[in-house]
């Protein structure tokens, strides 16, 4: 059942990581020096930001740590159980990863910080995320697929809150699943020039008994820039009609 997802998983990492692109990764050095800060004195979070991949939440991973035994419900359990990638996935027809899929995804990531706003630039689909962070209360509103989210500064520390999620995504490649009533947490603090830690702490009562954390850090990619990535440009088995989309 999970063996498709995770072939998919070793395929999409092979491809990506080709050898002279993981040689660079690992010969990269990013650059030194204190926090930055914004003209206002909030911690300054811009810039591209090279992210972890992780295709499982449960394994942890360079610069990744997981939680090995999540805490499901009956539901989560069952739905955990019953999914299978060979029955279709909702990625395979270029629908939107969502947030805690996207944030797990190893293409590059572009922050984009003011005053009032901290946007998500994911170069995975060209998708945009943009988050109020002046402390405004969350918005009623149709539930999407990246959620509602709001943020607020607790002292040097960053925090979006996300929820009105519409349930039809996944928490990561293999196919963790999560229900309409997920509530995410990220905590993204910046101790220097170049890196983030970041915290995701999933709460969804429908799907797991109780809140869990995994933690990760990013690395800024001063020598990287932003391309256009569309997935159905090249998509033929999405144009000749052999993806199925998956039931929920």
């Amino acid at each position: 059942m999970k063996s498709l997802a995770a072939s998919l998983t070793i395929l999409a990492a092979a491809v990506l990581l080709a050898p002279s692109t993981a040689a660079a990764q690992d010969n990269y050095q990013p650059p030194s020096g204190p926090t930055p800060r914004t003209a206002s004195g909030k911690v300054d979070f811009s810039g591209v930001w090279q992210k972890p991949y992780v295709p499982d939440l449960t394994k942890d991973g360079r610069n990744f740590k997981g939680v090995a035994d999540l805490p499901f419900t009956a539901w989560g359990a069952a739905d955990w159980k019953k999914y299978d990638a060979a029955d279709g996935d909702y990625t395979g027809a270029c629908l939107p990863f969502g947030m805690p899929r996207s944030i797990n995804t190893p293409e590059p990531m572009q922050l984009m910080q003011s005053d009032s706003y901290l946007t998500f630039l994911f170069e995975q689909n060209s998708w945009f995320h943009v988050a109020p962070i002046d402390g405004r209360k969350h918005r009623d509103g149709i539930a999407t697929w990246f959620g509602d989210s709001v943020g607020h500064w607790e002292g040097d520390t960053l925090v979006i809150d996300t929820v009105n999620f519409n349930g039809k995504t996944r928490l990561d490649t293999i196919g963790h699943p999560h229900s309409d009533q997920l509530h995410l947490v990220q905590r993204f603090a910046r101790p220097d020039l170049g890196h983030i830690t970041h915290e995701m702490i999933i709460e969804d009562p429908k799907t797991f008994t109780k809140p869990w954390k995994v933690t990760r850090t990013f690395t800024l990619r001063t020598d990287w820039e932003m391309m256009e990535y569309s997935c159905e440009e090249n998509n033929k088995s999405l144009w000749e009609g052999r993806i199925r989309i998956p039931k929920r």
